[in-house]
């Protein structure tokens, strides 16, 4: 058996490695030491090192066995309600979350991932609590800022969001992140007291390649602001250059991607007597396509839930084409089977948002891949496709910070590419299933709005509602890149956009008009 000393150093050599991500040597060496002592510290380095491969089923595995032990351990407790969290149970995150909180209240995991589990369902107003209570706790902390400037936003309350980035920045000026999240809410005039800080961090603070990005992401903001459209250009490409550096984004990945769903049999899928169940709109298009203002419009609707941008269908019909991989040779009663499954699963998640019999919207804009699947799935559902101007489309897209979730915005060849496999995707799918898609245009529906409105809704099977017309009072959370935008009465000049920037989109125009 270990002695106290022999395994306080190993935890420490154990610790190290953790923090540079040696998480398999973490793993073997854990479990041996375990079967000499059985010790909180192990069980809690074998399961953080699971799931920093995500790898949470094993990492739950193991706290359960641990939690036999001693059912009590808050730092157990938060350990597997944070892996039940990452698999999208989220009952069973919450209900380990709390266990852990009574027993030690004032633990400041738990309170952040109980806010980020509340933030994440949209109870936004909840998560707010949460991270007040760990400032309560320790008010030189970064990440309850951060989390309350997140959620600031999303609510519309952005001077409350622009308060804690500006706590952020005082406690760590390094924290550019809080930079570029302050310039999206701010409305610069030249020589901006905030321009002036950001340069004299770039010439004066040691800063890494990612935490300059999000500096340069404000200043194209900043001159943007200013009409200096050139130094705008120069800073937004030194920005997306760092990051398309770092994830090395190649498009093959999702040409192959689109190549296999216009392949499937989709003749698979077409199982009679499927039940009706809850009235779903998904709202799809190219990102920046107008699909927030879209959803904002709808969710204003009384009889309609706005969900947001949800991953679940994704994952869902990932595991579709999984089974068909494996075997492409299932019977009906296995394909009834897996549909009714993949339906059950999306249904419970979106349950975890809002549990009326409302019409629930999921405006995950890349779901426009998936339209052969909505018809199968959902065969009641709306689909709405949202389609704007290919070159606002593809400039927004270049000017907006996405957090490793779509790695083709961080290069114009890239965005351009990826709009043409787009649009011929969405022209494959409307020819193969006539009628299932709808299109609005962003450019009518500020044009001419109650006109777009009214035909939106008459295509949704909802009643004219006033509500629709004043979008901008809806409280709801936004949690995208629009959420200043999609909070604004209707306005026009986001229409052609991209003319001030044409001069540098020359080589674009010309991918997006190919042949």
């Amino acid at each position: 058996m270990l002695t106290d000393i022999e395994l306080k150093k190993k935890v420490e050599i154990l610790t190290n490695k953790l923090k540079v991500g040696l998480f398999k040597d973490v793993i073997n060496e854990s479990k041996l030491l375990l079967k000499k002592r059985k010790h909180q510290v192990l069980f809690n380095l074998l399961s953080i090192s699971y799931q920093s491969l995500g790898q949470h089923d094993k990492s739950i595995e193991i706290m359960e066995t641990a939690l036999k032990a001693n059912s009590r351990n808050p730092h157990f407790l938060n350990n597997i309600g944070l892996s039940h969290f990452r698999l999208n149970n989220f009952k069973e995150a919450e209900n380990f979350f709390k266990r852990g909180l009574a027993e030690a209240p004032k633990y400041i995991n738990i309170l952040n991932n109980l806010g980020n589990l509340k933030s994440y369902l949209n109870f936004n107003e909840s998560a707010i609590e949460y991270f007040n209570k760990i400032l309560k706790i320790n008010d030189k902390l970064i990440e309850p800022y951060y989390n309350l400037a997140i959620n600031y936003e999303a609510l519309g309350e952005f001077e409350k969001s622009s308060e804690c980035l500006r706590k952020i920045l005082n406690l760590n000026p390094k924290f550019t992140d809080a930079d570029r999240m302050l310039s999206n809410m701010t409305k610069y005039s030249n020589n901006h007291t905030h321009y002036s800080n950001i340069k004299n961090k770039l010439e004066n603070i040691e800063l890494n390649e990612i935490q300059k990005s999000h500096l340069y992401f404000a200043l194209g903001k900043y001159f943007e602001d200013i009409n200096n459209y050139e130094e705008s250009f120069k800073n937004y490409s030194h920005a997306n250059k760092i990051i398309k550096k770092k994830t090395n984004y190649k498009i093959q990945k999702q040409k192959n991607e689109f190549i296999k769903i216009k392949n499937f049999n989709y003749d698979n899928l077409n199982i009679p007597n499927i039940d009706d169940c809850r009235k779903l709109i998904f709202i799809v298009g190219m990102p920046r396509s107008g699909t927030s203002l879209v959803e904002q419009i709808l969710s204003s609707h009384p009889e309609v839930f706005g969900g947001g941008e949800l991953p679940f269908l994704n994952i869902e019909i990932d595991q579709i084409f999984l089974k068909f991989e494996k075997n492409n040779h299932l019977n009906k009663d296995e394909i009834h089977d897996l549909i009714i499954e993949c339906r059950k699963k999306y249904l419970e998640r979106i349950s975890n948002y809002n549990v009326s019999s409302k019409v629930f919207t999921d405006k995950a804009p890349l779901n426009f891949r998936f339209v052969g699947f909505i018809k199968y799935i959902f065969p009641n559902a709306k689909i709405i496709n949202c389609r704007r101007d290919p070159m606002d489309i593809i400039w927004s897209n270049f000017k907006n910070y996405f957090p490793n979730s779509m790695p083709f915005t961080n290069d114009l060849e890239d965005i351009a590419n990826f709009y043409r496999l787009y649009q011929d995707l969405v022209t494959f799918l409307r020819e193969k299933f006539p009628e299932i898609i709808y299109d609005i245009e962003y450019s009518n529906l500020v044009e001419n709005p109650e006109i777009e409105i009214k035909k939106l809704l008459n295509f949704c099977e909802l009643k004219w509602d006033n509500n629709c017309l004043s979008h901008d009072k809806n409280k709801r959370a936004i949690k995208t890149a629009s959420s200043t935008q999609a909070r604004k009465p209707i306005y026009k000049t986001a229409v052609k956009s991209s003319d001030r920037y044409k001069t540098y989109l020359k080589n674009v125009k010309s991918i997006i008009e190919a042949n």
